[in-house]
């Protein structure tokens, strides 16, 4: 059935209309101080029953995780542990002033210090910023780390970065916006970067190789420590997008792999809230070579002498904010951290400790190619291996056959309580659908999702015409997309209604 249209709440407004426990016409007076209220605003009075309904009924306009499966493949839309959330609203760091002085906020440089600590351990880096404010941000400090690395060894003219065409597409875009030429290097026939293609692009004005392993295809780079060697013989520098990070988490690291530079998006790994616009968290990590260059301020742990000797180790150490890098690219955002991430972050690694963190990936990587196999029977699989966390399918032959597109499947599978996954991407495999499961689903949703697809491409052959007008039982209907993308209508215009 359609969602109800919510009424809108200043068409629902009357003068006088609050609720027994507010004075009617004070309603914001009431909980905020009179200074901070705007006269101007035309505010309506409601009910507290109305204005509960109308924001209640927004929140079921929109798809979650909450609501149902989310195979957003290369976004990692897990499920987020209420727990987590708990941890990061207890009031002495949900309350904590940013700029509260180091004695007074240990708790809190202690939760940055050992999520830091963590994440080396986890990803082989000898250090970790967690500065900046998302992934693409900290994939940004890791190229000006790069650029500011080669300038102090008089290497100046370093000025190439090789992107693999199965690489996100923050990568080009960081490199360029950083001053750098991008070197597209295409994938072989197996969907991976070729050592031999890479030799022949490689020379003493290479920077940096950026790489994200597992690839967006899903797929393993297997002759990643040949890769590496490779870069690192010419002079360059290995940079390691974790954005697939939830695939390898716990069971192999990127810095054994060769990588010296990395970042984290903490939202796919670690659970942390994903979507909608809000703060995200990019821990960039770096090799033992590179610590110096990173982002400012560092948490760092000192001995305390006025500690009780009874004491555990880690509570016998005094933690403070680290300024004094002189190489370092200097701080990437205001404040120190999107901390309450780091919280939540700090609290999944400590629920799940080293065994559990392995333990999710390995069923992160079971869901995706239990998946892979089942879609295999109606869909081309166009890698029909072993993937990691995500694979790819195709709905090409679908299109020759019947008409019917990726992006068709996508809007049916919305009329059918799930969300579609990521559509055409990465771009070299037509009419892509990425399939990402997560390990969070069990066995009972990953069949429904498989017989709902099959049941779309049976009414590809049956009936197309009923797809192409889906989705049909959303808020909002098929849209044209390249005017929603150019021209986005973001505000509610009291004269269209």
């Amino acid at each position: 059935m359609p969602h109800a249209e919510p009424a809108l709440i200043f068409d629902l407004g009357q003068d006088g209309r609050a609720n027994r426990y507010v004075e009617p016409g004070r309603a914001l007076e009431t909980f905020l101080p009179a200074d901070m209220v705007r006269k101007d605003l035309p505010l309506p009075d409601n009910s507290e029953l109305d204005v509960v309904r109308h924001f209640t009924q927004l929140s079921q306009r929109t798809f979650g995780i909450d609501l149902g499966f989310y195979p957003l493949g290369s976004c990692t839309m897990k499920y987020n542990p209420r727990v987590n959330d708990a941890m990061a609203a207890l009031p002495g760091f949900a309350q904590l002033h940013p700029y509260a002085p180091d004695a007074l906020a240990q708790g809190a440089l202690q939760v940055m210090y050992e999520l830091e600590r963590s994440l080396a351990s986890l990803f082989g880096m000898a250090a970790f910023s967690l500065n900046p404010s998302a992934g693409a941000h900290a994939e940004f400090g890791a190229l000006l780390i790069a650029k500011k690395y080669f300038k102090e060894r008089g290497e100046t003219k370093r000025d190439k970065v090789i992107v693999p065409d199965t690489a996100h597409g923050t990568n080009p875009a960081s490199a360029a916006m950083c001053g750098f030429k991008v070197i597209s290097l295409p994938s072989d026939a197996r969907g991976r970067v070729s050592v031999e293609e890479i030799r022949k692009v490689l020379g003493d004005d290479t920077a940096v190789c950026m790489m994200t392993n597992p690839n967006t295809l899903g797929l393993f780079e297997d002759h990643i420590a040949e890769i590496a060697a490779a870069v690192h013989a010419a002079g360059g520098l290995m940079y390691y997008d974790g954005a697939n990070g939830n695939a390898i988490m716990g069971n192999v690291r990127p810095g054994d792999m060769g990588f010296d530079l990395m970042h984290l998006n903490t939202h796919k790994t670690f659970t942390i809230p994903h979507g909608g616009g809000g703060a995200g968290h990019g821990p960039l990590g770096v090799a033992a070579h590179l610590v110096e260059y990173l982002p400012t301020p560092v948490v760092v742990a000192e001995p305390n002498p006025d500690a009780d000797p009874a004491l555990a180790p880690s509570d016998r150490l005094n933690f403070r904010l680290d300024f004094d890098r002189p190489k370092s690219i200097g701080p990437m955002r205001s404040f120190w951290s999107n901390f309450a991430h780091a919280v939540r972050a700090l609290a999944y690694i400590y629920a799940n400790g080293a065994d559990g963190l392995a333990r999710v990936s390995q069923l992160a990587v079971l869901n995706a190619n239990y998946l892979r196999a089942k879609i295999a029977e109606f869909l081309d699989v166009p890698y029909p291996e072993i993937c990691r966390h995500e694979f790819v399918a195709s709905a090409q032959a679908l299109k020759k056959q019947t008409g019917v597109r990726a992006l068709d499947i996508a809007k049916a599978l919305l009329d059918r309580g799930f969300m579609a996954p990521t559509v055409y991407f990465p771009l070299i495999v037509p009419e892509c659908l990425m399939i990402e499961p997560t390990e969070t689903e069990s066995k009972e949703t990953l069949d429904t999702f498989v017989e709902v697809m099959r049941a779309i491409v049976r009414t590809a052959h049956e009936d197309p015409q009923a797809l192409f007008a889906a989705p049909v039982t959303t808020v909002v209907g098929r849209v044209d997309e390249t005017r929603a993308a150019r021209q986005p209508d973001l505000r509610w215009r009291p004269e269209t209604h």
